[in-house]
């Protein structure tokens, strides 16, 4: 009787714990997983609804894999790619992995550059940067693409590492992967985070220099910035730009930004202009959107705007307790 991919695995990582995971040092499990209850997901129509009942995090979805393969049913390559997507969304990293893993090591198929590079950012999430570099080292050349130095990159601003950053950029614009706004916008968030704002205006030259678009991330990210540094007059500058220029939907997410950094220097007048315009865009009955706006003019000490946006925009058709929860915060902050 053949054992499954698993059993193999799990087999050999038991007799051979050390050449096991020194070989493939991305796929040893942070904890010792739990098996899961079979039973409540064997009934499933499909393997997504097997799979998206396991909400334990410390549980493998490994068994899961294997009973559907033993039931028949079939594994495409298109799906799984699908489930890892998805998983990650739902921040289920570990049981991302596991399928990304299992993809290759149990079903055999071809890992593509793209996939290479989500299983890069899966192995930071589980098993940390020097998981993560260990794997991208030993990545073959041909799975090397900008996709996986895009990752790469996105780790080292997660983890606030300047310098390898830096390297890695450099590296990016030697073989020519530096042609679109991702990897500036990586290194403009990084340099936002940190203060770096010299820095930034140097990359936004670099980007018109080179004929690279200015998105609204990049945007985005230099107005945070600004704001960061109580810098007015620069986030004016980018907030104009934003607004002349055809290409961009300047939302009321865009407003609220320049709202909090008016508020943020005591100019109360410029922004309650903000918030003028911020309503005009935000959607009716948003909860997300009036939670915003009735924080920022609790910031204004304008009592009674914010009665007026409350008895405007007051979901009538959702619940209600975070609403009015920042409701009664912001008329608590008001009153003291």
């Amino acid at each position: 009787m053949k054992l499954s991919c698993m059993s193999k695995l799990i087999s050999f990582s038991l007799q051979n714990p050390r050449r096991y995971y020194g070989a493939l040092p991305s796929l040893r499990p942070s904890k010792t997983p739990n098996p899961p209850s079979l039973s409540s997901s064997s009934s499933s129509a499909t393997l997504h609804d097997r799979i998206k009942v396991i909400r334990d995090p410390k549980a493998s979805v490994l068994p899961v894999l294997e009973q559907w393969v033993t039931e028949g049913g079939a594994v495409e390559k298109q799906e799984l790619q699908s489930l890892v997507r998805l998983l990650k969304d739902f921040r289920r990293f570990n049981h991302a992995l596991e399928i990304s893993q299992w993809m290759t090591d149990c079903r055999y198929f071809d890992l593509s550059p793209s996939d290479a590079a989500a299983r890069l950012n899966l192995i930071h999430k589980v098993h940390g940067l020097e998981h993560a570099e260990k794997y991208f080292n030993n990545m073959s050349k041909s799975l090397k693409s900008v996709n996986a130095y895009g990752a790469l990159l996105s780790i080292y601003v997660q983890e606030h590492s300047v310098e390898k950053a830096e390297a890695t950029m450099q590296k990016m614009k030697k073989m020519g992967m530096a042609k679109t706004s991702f990897p500036y916008n990586m290194l403009i968030n990084l340099y936002s985070q940190n203060g770096e704002h010299e820095k930034i205006n140097i990359l936004m030259q670099e980007m018109e220099e080179n004929g690279i678009p200015l998105d609204k991330y990049t945007l985005r990210n230099r107005m945070t910035a600004y704001i960061a540094a109580s810098d007015m007059p620069g986030m004016e500058t980018i907030l104009n730009r934003m607004e002349e220029d055809a290409n961009f939907i300047v939302d009321w997410k865009i407003y609220s930004m320049a709202a909090s950094g008016y508020l943020k220097v005591g100019m109360i007048k410029k922004a309650c202009s903000m918030l003028k315009m911020m309503e005009g865009m935000m959607p009716l009955q948003g909860r997300k959107s009036l939670e915003f706006l009735i924080t920022l003019y609790a910031n204004t000490g304008h009592k009674e705007e914010l009665y007026r946006v409350w008895n405007t925009y007051k979901p009538s058709n959702e619940p209600m307790d975070v609403p009015y929860g920042c409701m009664i915060s912001s008329l608590a902050k008001l009153d003291v």
